[in-house]
């Protein structure tokens, strides 16, 4: 399927939009603030003197990128003359001060040009790429080509420098992200030459040895991309090459590429994947590690990582009409990735773990800890703060994961009040989802309409005679209201009992939500509480947390005063009140889990 760029959808109300405006109401402005405040902003007038403060960093250019990207989303749905004043002034910057060759980079400019494109790892054209998805994003939203027009200059710079004339001292990025940028700027303008250059530097990775910082397979460049199997390494410079992977297999129908997405895309959601969405076992060089390598506490699943393989799914699932990767999408948008973000929309998390135990604090006092785990709270700004703006623009665009289409078939891959229009043809969603599994779909002169029927779903009902393909529920020639009601409940999981952590242990999840437990709402030791195995839960939709708080039948073992103990199995009864998991550290620092012990069911 062609997924619907987000322009042609407008989203009118429930949780995405909810999130999508607090975006634009307070989020943008809070990274913006904070980019001010550090000197990334005025890093792109390039005048930073040796021995004056906030010295460009080598990523501060893709940290503004990536927000000026969102703010061009913004200003596609909505005039805003003081967001696009900012947006301007960076680009008059950028023109100003781009090399005659079309070179820019803020940090190589001011502080050391002699060493322009000679180290791998030094992060040159993973800024150049998200510079150049900014020009994209405010070409196709506002239809102003200047900054477009200074990206593809620049792209000229690169493909003389890597392609031509070869004197770049490398052959692929350290820290993908072009690849996948460049693919875009052919989809934009047409010209070969950037989809040429992304397989360039796609084919070119995994023939050289020598030059990384880490190791070739923490870039991905330990084999050629069409001979790896197993995702390896960082986990965002996995996910974004498997990204461009897949846009390049679909770009140019290369179904021996696609598999090779494939078989990643599988070793990540069967072995390497968080119950969130989450991905990356350690926030040790921030990589996967083995398959089912899965702590709790010390997970890495970095906001960004979860949006790269959001990216990954949503490439996946143009190429394969599977519902599985709108599903990934959800689980996602709903968990892993909203969690990096404080219900005020003013602070975030770089990590998102499935456990804090604030014991753990308290037995490394000095900075020490900070190596070892997660922080407790979100913080405004991170020394590395490619999230926050991650989170902007990945928000302002949210449209582009609602719908997809093929020929005269529409495909509803999420949920959200909301209209789009596909040529001739138009779809209404009428719908609180997921305060309610409601769904009501109104269609014009669409030939065949396809609902993602959820993975996590056991029961709905569909007013519409349909069969079910690929996850999704088909309707030839819809007519009428297409009255969908997903049963929306609490249910427990189990995981793979080759993830040694989780061993005894279940989770709750309620509708698209996977669901915390804090100590402010329960007891300051979560490992004493074990879950009833005969599940009886209640739920609500609570308005403050924006989803389902949930209280389960579960038991406390019982206090005793020995360190140890003959007196085994003895429980007292207990309610555990969970909240959703993107929510949680909202409310002050608390300890907090999400896999609780399981009391095996007696029926």
């Amino acid at each position: 399927m062609i997924t619907l760029p987000y322009h042609h959808v407008t989203l009118k109300g429930g949780f995405l939009y909810e999130k999508q405006m607090l975006n634009e109401a307070v989020t943008m402005q809070a990274v913006y603030n904070r980019f001010y405040d550090t000197g990334r902003i005025s890093a792109f007038r390039c005048d930073w003197k040796t021995g004056e403060p906030y010295r460009p960093h080598i990523f501060w250019d893709s940290d503004v990128a990536k927000w000026m990207e969102a703010a061009a989303y913004i200003l596609h749905k909505k005039p805003d003359p003081a967001l696009e004043e900012k947006l301007e002034s960076l680009i008059d910057e950028i023109e100003k001060n781009q090399w005659e060759d079309g070179y820019f980079n803020t940090h190589f400019t001011v502080c050391e040009p002699e060493n322009r494109f000679s180290g791998r790892e030094r992060h040159e054209l993973y800024c150049a790429g998200h510079l150049m998805e900014a020009a994209v994003g405010y070409y196709e939203a506002t239809g102003k080509d200047r900054f477009l027009k200074l990206m593809e200059k620049y792209a000229l710079c690169i493909e003389k420098a890597f392609v031509t004339e070869k004197t770049a001292k490398f052959s692929a990025p350290g820290h993908q992200e072009i690849e996948l940028a460049l693919i875009r700027m052919y989809r934009a303008t047409g010209n070969k030459r950037y989809l040429n250059l992304a397989k360039h530097f796609l084919d070119a990775r995994g023939y050289e040895k020598d030059g990384f910082e880490f190791s070739a397979t923490h870039s991905q460049a330990h084999l050629p991309v069409r001979k790896q199997t197993e995702a390896v390494g960082h986990c965002v410079r996995a996910c974004y090459m498997y990204s461009a992977m897949a846009d390049l297999a679909f770009e140019t129908q290369d179904k021996e590429l696609l598999e090779v997405c494939k078989k990643l895309y599988a070793d990540i959601t069967e072995k390497k994947m968080y119950l969130t969405g989450g991905i990356g076992s350690t926030r040790l060089l921030e990589t996967f590690t083995i398959g089912y390598d899965l702590l709790n506490d010390k997970a890495y699943a970095e906001t960004c990582a979860a949006i790269s393989l959001m990216f990954f799914a949503h490439r996946l699932l143009q190429s394969e009409n599977n519902a599985a990767y709108a599903d990934l999408i959800e689980r996602i948008l709903y968990n892993g990735m909203i969690s990096g973000l404080s219900l005020d929309g003013k602070s975030f998390f770089y990590e998102n773990p499935l456990e804090i135990n604030l014991n753990n604090y308290k037995r490394f006092p000095s900075p020490d800890y900070k190596e070892k785990f997660a922080i407790p709270t979100r913080a405004e700004l991170f020394g590395c703060s490619c999230c926050p703006p991650n989170l902007n623009r990945v928000l302002a665009s949210l449209g582009n994961y609602i719908y997809g289409y093929e020929n005269e078939t529409v495909y509803v891959n999420q949920f959200a009040d909301s209209e789009a229009e596909i040529g001739d043809m138009k779809i209404v969603q009428q719908t609180d989802y997921p305060r309610s599994g409601k769904i009501i779909l109104k269609t014009e002169k669409v030939g065949r309409l396809c609902i993602r029927i959820p993975a996590w779903c056991e029961n709905y009902t569909l007013n519409a005679f349909h069969t079910v393909e690929n996850g999704y529920a088909v309707i030839e020639n819809p007519d009428g209201e297409i009255l969908l009601d997903l049963e929306i409940r609490p249910f427990l999981v189990e995981s793979n009992p080759e993830i040694y952590a989780n061993n005894g242990k279940a989770a709750v999840c309620c509708g698209p939500y996977v669901c915390a437990g804090e100590s402010i709402d329960n007891i300051e030791n979560l490992h004493a509480l074990f879950i009833d195995g005969n599940f009886e839960a209640s739920w609500k939709y609570n308005e403050a947390l924006c989803g389902y708080t949930v209280s389960v039948k579960a038991f406390r073992k019982k206090e005793q005063k020995a360190l140890y103990s003959k007196k085994i199995g003895e429980f007292e009864p207990f309610l555990l009140r969970l909240i959703p998991y993107a929510a949680f550290a909202n409310r002050g620092e608390s300890n907090m889990c999400v896999w609780f012990g399981l009391i095996p069911p007696t029926r």
